[in-house]
């Protein structure tokens, strides 16, 4: 079947990557990583050894060595006592790499320690490693790359340096052209990295900065690199990873968002610090047990392509469920909007590949969705789309939910010992 949509409608290529794998072909090429090669480099030819078969690049060793240093790429403003607040360019020894949340040691320029504390491991780099460069933007394809680089705040030049999703790319050059994106290809082989025959270099960093003073083939000199988002911690703290039953008082609502059978959804904060969706329950007959061994369960499911259960309300009714707010909303509305109304086919298809690859997710661990719906899609910068409302409807005494539209009501039962799957296609409800 992947075969058939594939050679069918070639714009699907993406989609089929995520749902049924790379395509093999001679080449090891891939639908959803076409990238372009320097001229002299068009046979993957080394400068030393002559053709050769593309290679992954070898992933970094890891040091457990304390002494190594990390360094701060954002600041951040500690949410509990334990944490630690910090700035851009602070230097940090890591003393435990457990989770989502280090231990480390603050320290000065003269190698001081001057505080200890809980870090959120995704605002550290290693400071002697290319995952310190601005540049560089780790593991992602190339529509990601694309939405990175698009941004308003990046002119012509721009680039960033990624490591492909499809191992047999390796690293990536993506650089803005006008109103496009090239991605160039970086060849590695005996320890050393280039695009073309030409010139070789021992490291990405003397790549890159040798193509910031001359021009790569058909482009200009390299610009700016790519402006890099700040990341989200994934929790609301450390202290909410395990023990995330928090006190209604700790939060505040704001503007309402959305009206739905279940639930209204608010903006709201946490401690006034934190901005979050609130999600009010309006059902009093649910079993507290019940949902606290549910949302236990949810707060365990972690992917890109998933909304995050931060925290549960439960002590007293209206019940809270406390998410990851997204600022563009349900997907659904988004699309109906001037911005959604705007994309082009390609970013669509990307969107459409995001909640696949969410529910692949979901389908590996056993799980269904049960209302799945561009309404229960939720969209964020740069067009991450993110699947919610998963298990919400088993929240509800008798999993009913009223079919307004059609005058029906919808019975869905889970088999003893875990999910069933509907096999009704009236059930699917897409």
């Amino acid at each position: 079947m992947d075969g058939v949509l594939r050679n069918a409608c070639p714009c699907l290529r993406s989609l089929c990557d995520r749902l049924f794998g790379t395509e093999k072909t001679d080449g090891s090429k891939s639908g959803s990583e076409e990238v372009v090669h320097a001229p002299a480099s068009e046979e993957s030819r080394d400068p030393a050894t002559g053709p050769r078969s593309p290679r992954p690049p070898r992933a970094p060793e890891s040091q457990p060595d304390d002494r190594l240093l990390y360094t701060a790429l954002w600041p951040f403003e500690a949410r509990a006592e334990e944490e630690l607040s910090f700035q851009e360019g602070d230097l940090f020894e890591v003393t435990s790499r457990a989770g989502d949340w280090w231990t480390a040691r603050k320290v000065d320029r003269h190698g001081r320690v001057v505080a200890t504390g809980i870090v959120p491991y995704n605002y550290l780099a290693r400071g002697e490693s290319v995952e310190a460069e601005p540049w560089f933007f780790g593991k992602m394809n190339r529509f990601e790359a694309q939405k990175h680089l698009m941004a308003a705040e990046n002119t012509d030049g721009a680039f960033l340096v990624r490591l492909s999703e499809n191992n047999s790319v390796g690293y990536v050059l993506s650089t803005k052209v006008g109103n496009k994106i090239k991605h160039v290809k970086i060849h590695q082989t005996q320890g050393r990295f280039f695009v073309d025959n030409s010139n070789s270099f021992t490291t990405l960093v003397e790549l890159v900065d040798h193509y910031m003073s001359n021009p790569l083939a058909s482009l200009q000199r390299l610009q700016a690199a790519c402006v890099k988002k700040q990341p989200k911690p994934k929790d609301l703290s450390h202290s909410t990873v395990d023990e995330y039953e928090l006190p209604k008082e700790e939060f505040s609502l704001d503007e309402q968002l959305g009206r739905g059978y279940f639930a209204d959804v608010y903006r709201g904060k946490w401690k006034n610090q934190i901005n979050v969706a609130i999600k009010v329950l309006k059902s009093e007959h649910l079993n507290q047990r019940a949902f606290q061994q549910e949302t236990q369960m949810l707060k365990k499911l972690r992917h890109r392509h998933l909304i995050t259960l931060l925290a549960i309300c439960s002590s007293s009714y209206p019940y809270y469920i406390i998410m990851e707010l997204m600022e563009k909303g349900s997907l659904l509305e988004f699309l109906r909007g001037p911005e959604g109304s705007d994309l082009d086919h390609m970013s669509l298809v990307d969107m459409a590949a995001q909640v696949a690859d969410g529910m692949t997710y979901l389908e590996s661990l056993k799980s269904i969705h049960r209302d799945l719906a561009a309404r229960n899609v939720l969209v964020g910068e740069n067009y991450i789309c993110k699947v919610g409302d998963f298990g919400l409807a088993r929240f509800v005494k008798g999993h009913k939910r009223k079919r307004e539209k059609r005058g029906e009501t919808r019975l869905s039962n889970m088999r003893s010992g875990g999910w069933g799957l509907l096999t009704d296609p009236k059930e699917w409800d897409l």
